[in-house]
């Protein structure tokens, strides 16, 4: 038995050895393929300013598909393949970012074609929001503008959209994200479709409450009047009375306009109590959503392209070819200059089924070195890119 166990003890440690052996080779590899990086970087850096004073486009995709496949047929086998063009496509990445920086602190990017301001005119502006008097929107509105707000209001966000395009209005504040329920998707196709930009966001509390006529009482109610979304979102409340009709309406503040005009003791809207102050109704029970935490974000647009000199969000929109690998790559863009990513959403393009485009929120502001590199980067590797706004 103990010569047995010694045997194993040798075997084991002959096995120890040959591990440190084999990792010592390792290492001995890893320093040379780390000097030949140094070297390779070097000459990519040459290269670049090669690019910056002849004025070539850094991101070459014919070139770098015909080295890829070069690469590839110097190892055997398909595992290594497929590895060493993984691990060339890196290398041809921070190449590319190299040379990206190089451009920026040449002053190669070009001037983006937004303006700088110190403020938003508050005071003088004309805001337009999405439905009615009491509206979410609204309450929106008045949380960023003020009370006196010069505004009006439109029936659909499209119409919102057309009213500053066509400078009927100078801002419009629309929804474009709720904590529970997600992104407005329509809000995107509309950001996407116009020449409009978004230059602040506020984010405002969903609170509903059930409100009647000025002293009704719990029993006296028979029909509650909302949003669909709203009725959804209050279904624990209302679920304690399943004796109460339930009926869909436009939105929230309609069914609190309603409520007031048909003058039904039995009637009651779930609404804001911004709705009820509004429409002159009395708040019977508050907070009654099911999720405490509800909150809506809102952007504020605007047609001319300018951003605060102290915002630190940006949104972009674009598109990439369809092929394996070509989100993470531009994806890279973000890591490489330390940008935080906040957001990504995608949306079908339009006329080209099952292709998609990308919006992507991150921090930043559209002076900062990092965010120019990286702009410059995504606008060689990506297609159709939007800057959306800086807020």
């Amino acid at each position: 038995m103990y010569y047995t166990n010694l045997v194993h003890e040798i075997e084991r440690s002959s096995k120890m050895e040959s591990l440190e052996v084999l990792r010592d080779k390792l290492d001995k590899i890893d320093d040379r393929i780390a000097a030949l990086y140094e070297q390779r970087m070097e000459v990519c850096g040459e290269v670049g300013e090669y690019k910056v004073k002849a004025g070539r486009k850094v991101f070459d995709r014919q070139r770098e598909k015909e080295k890829l496949a070069d690469v590839a047929s110097k190892v055997s086998g398909d595992f290594n393949k497929k590895g060493i063009q993984e691990l060339y496509q890196q290398l041809m990445s921070m190449s590319r970012k190299l040379q990206y920086r190089q451009l920026v602190e040449a002053g190669a990017l070009g001037k983006l074609p937004f303006i700088r301001i110190d403020d938003l005119d508050r005071e003088n502006a004309r805001v337009v929001f999405q439905g009615t008097e009491g509206a979410y929107g609204q309450a929106a509105m008045h949380q960023f503008f003020g009370n006196d707000v010069n505004s009006f209001h439109v029936r659909t966000f499209r119409e919102a959209m057309e009213a500053i395009e066509e400078g009927a209005a100078d801002y419009a504040v629309l929804p474009i994200e709720n904590s529970t329920a997600g992104p407005v998707i329509e809000m995107y196709d509309l950001l996407d479709e116009f020449e409009n930009y978004i230059v602040a966001e506020t984010i405002l509390p969903v609170v509903h409450t059930l409100s009647g006529l000025p002293g009704a009482e719990l029993s006296d109610i028979k029909r509650v009047y909302s949003k669909a979304e709203a009725l959804m979102q209050t279904t624990r409340f209302l679920d304690e009375h399943p004796d109460w009709q339930q009926i869909s309406v436009v939105n929230t503040a309609i069914a609190a306009k309603k409520v007031l005009e048909e003058n039904d003791i039995s009637q009651a809207a779930v609404c804001s109590s911004y709705a009820a102050q509004v429409h002159g109704l009395s708040v019977l029970v508050d907070g009654i959503n099911d999720d405490a935490d509800n909150s809506t974000r809102f952007i504020v647009v605007t047609n001319q392209k300018v951003f605060l000199k102290d915002a630190s969000k940006i949104s972009i929109r674009f598109e990439l070819p369809h092929h394996s690998g070509s989100l993470y790559g531009i994806l890279s863009h973000f890591i490489y200059n330390d940008l935080n990513m906040t957001k990504i959403e995608s949306r079908p393009v339009k006329g080209r089924p099952w292709e998609y485009c990308f919006f992507v929120d991150f921090e930043g502001n559209l002076e900062d070195p990092a965010v120019k590199n990286a702009i410059r980067g995504l606008r060689e590797e990506s297609q159709n890119l939007k800057i959306l706004g800086n807020y």
